[in-house]
Order: structure tokens, then C-alpha cells, then sequence
């Protein structure tokens, strides 16, 4: 028998008991309980995706999942503990829009590559953002904010969670559309504290996701302008969206979805995705989602999550590039 027969017969036979191993595996998976890693800290969005899905994924397995969160460094840290550890099944990542499409371009020297060291399972949230003001903001619309920023060019404020979020990529879109000229004011440990000061009077204005608005806006301690949604919320009707109107460019989410490390196998990473997408379904965690101003969403496979990261990645990049975005 020659060598290339040999090889080829090596590599065949390899292929054979690597596929039996996997489907083994996937067959006992999971008989241990599993982390899902969130790089936030607890109360985000993140967090909560994680924590309404948790208890049904890990009916259905039959484990526990257990959230650790890795808060730090932009959710760079949770990320590379996430694309590091053993891809087995046992290690998760619940993911958003900021650590897996908008933190490739802001911090290009990333040790890790998302889109290479991770690998996608669904996608799980929308979470569309909203518009506020502080209540003394002398602007009810957002037309007349628009009037009211080009009479006071660099003058008005506008908050942040940080450079590498949706929320300022959101406001350098509209700034750029608009043609505004505002004072960035990033603030660290989500978008807590950056709502806080826009309740508070010390900050003029924002985008941030509906979530850690919602309860300010409801109770009218902030004013709400717009949210970024196609269609107007359920929940807050009398809102205009930002497309309705004429921004066609804001039409965002910050995104959330769980990934394995690059190499879990194929029946895996189908299990977890069937579970995933199993709890996403129920009537309860869809209720539960929506009040709190979550879009509970899942993929229809995993190389269809893979497909609208590529999108979203590149829309961002392009985004970061145009308008300079750095790290800060």
C-alpha cells in the first residue's frame, strides 16, 4: 500500500472515530453543569438575558448553568476567558453587539478575534435603544433638538457608557446625519451611570438601551424623544421611532446571543442551540423580555447568528472608521 493511501486511509479513519468521539460526547453532554461567562457586570443587559434564559436551558440539558460574570477592559476580559477555555460545551458566552462587532475596530489589537475564536450558537436579544433628554432640556422633539444643537454647535452633551457601545457609535450616526456638533461624556460601568446624570440635570443627553431607561421614562423623570426600533414599542406607543422620522440610518439593537469556544463539536453546539431556542419560545420568557423592554429573538442555526454577526460587525467597522472612534 502506498503512502498516500496509507495517509488518506489514516485520515479517513481519523475522521470516522473523531465523528463517533463527538456524537459520544454530545450523547453524555452535559453531565457536569455549564458556565455561561457574561463579561458584564450583574444587572446590564447582558446579565439579564443570561439570567431569564438560565434556569430553562438548564432544565432542558439537565445541568445547571452557572452565570459567571468577567466584568472589565469593555468586556475584553470575559471574552478572552470565554475564547480560551476548553471547547467542550462546558464554557458559554453570552455576547452582545459591543464585544463581538463593535470592539474588533476600536481595539484592533485585541488578543483575541471574535469572529475566529468564537463560535456562534443564536442570538437571544434585541435590545433597541431610546432617546432621552434631562426633563429641563429645552427640546420636546427631535427636530427641535436638532434646531436647539445647531444654535449651541459644541456646546450640548451628550453621555455614553463608553467608546466601544452602541450608544456612541448610535450618536456619531446621528451627529454625522444631522450635521451636530456635541461634547462626548463616556462614563464607565455601563449605562447606569450615565443614565443616572442625564436624570440627574449633569448631562444633556443620550442613547442608551431601553432597559436601563425604561422605569426613568415611564415615571417621566427623563424625556423620551425616540427609540430605535422599525416599528413603534407596544409598551410605549406615544414614542416615535427614529425611522419613522427620516433617520433610516438608526434602525439598531444592542444585540445579545451565546457562542462556544472555536472547536466545541457540531452535536454540541445543536444541543445548545435547541434549548436556547426551545426557552425562547415560551410565552412566560418572551413576557418577561418585552417588559422589560427586550426583543427575545433566535436564530434559525447557528451559521444564520453567524451571518448577522458578519453584517453587523461590518456595518459597525465602517462606522468606527468614519467617524474616528478610539478608545478612551
Amino acid at each position: 500500500m502506498g503512502t498516500g493511501t496509507t495517509a488518506a486511509l489514516g485520515s479517513a479513519l481519523f475522521l470516522l472515530f473523531g465523528a463517533g468521539a463527538a456524537a459520544q460526547d454530545a450523547g453524555n453532554y452535559p453531565n457536569r453543569p455549564v458556565v455561561m461567562i457574561v463579561p458584564f457586570a450583574p444587572g446590564g443587559a447582558s446579565d439579564f438575558v443570561a439570567r431569564i434564559i438560565q434556569p430553562g436551558v438548564g432544565q432542558i440539558l439537565g445541568q445547571q448553568i452557572v452565570v459567571d460574570n468577567r466584568p472589565s477592559a469593555a468586556g475584553i476580559v470575559g471574552t478572552e476567558v470565554a475564547a480560551r477555555a476548553a471547547p467542550d460545551g462546558y464554557t458559554t458566552f453570552l455576547g452582545n453587539i459591543g464585544t463581538l462587532s463593535i470592539n474588533p475596530g476600536v481595539y484592533p489589537n485585541m488578543r483575541i478575534k471574535p469572529d475566529r475564536d468564537l463560535a456562534p450558537v443564536s442570538i437571544c436579544a434585541d435590545t433597541p435603544s431610546i432617546l432621552i433628554t434631562r426633563l429641563d432640556f429645552p427640546a420636546n422633539t427631535v427636530s427641535e433638538l436638532i434646531a436647539y444643537v445647531k444654535a449651541n454647535q459644541g456646546k450640548v452633551t451628550f453621555a455614553t457608557p463608553g467608546s466601544s457601545t452602541l450608544n456612541r457609535l448610535e450618536m456619531e450616526v446621528f451627529k454625522k446625519d444631522a450635521g451636530l456638533e456635541m461634547v462626548h461624556v463616556p462614563y464607565k460601568g455601563g449605562a447606569g451611570p450615565a443614565v443616572m446624570d442625564v436624570f440627574g440635570g449633569h448631562v444633556d443627553l443620550m442613547f442608551t438601551t431601553l432597559p436601563s431607561a425604561m422605569e426613568f421614562v415611564k415615571n417621566r423623570k427623563v424625556k423620551a424623544l425616540a427609540v430605535t426600533t422599525r416599528e413603534r414599542i407596544a409598551d410605549l406607543s406615544d414614542i416615535p421611532t427614529m425611522y419613522e422620522l427620516g433617520w433610516k440610518n438608526l434602525v439598531t439593537s444592542s444585540w445579545q446571543g451565546v457562542l462556544v469556544p472555536t472547536g466545541t463539536p457540531r452535536p454540541i453546539v445543536d444541543k445548545l442551540h435547541a434549548a436556547i431556542v426551545k426557552v425562547l419560545a415560551e410565552p412566560e420568557i418572551q413576557a418577561r423580555m418585552r417588559k422589560s423592554g427586550v426583543i427575545p429573538v433566535s436564530s434559525s442555526s447557528p451559521e444564520d447568528f453567524k451571518t448577522y454577526m458578519d453584517v453587523e460587525t461590518a456595518k459597525w467597522t465602517k462606522v468606527i472608521e468614519e467617524s474616528g472612534v478610539r478608545a478612551e
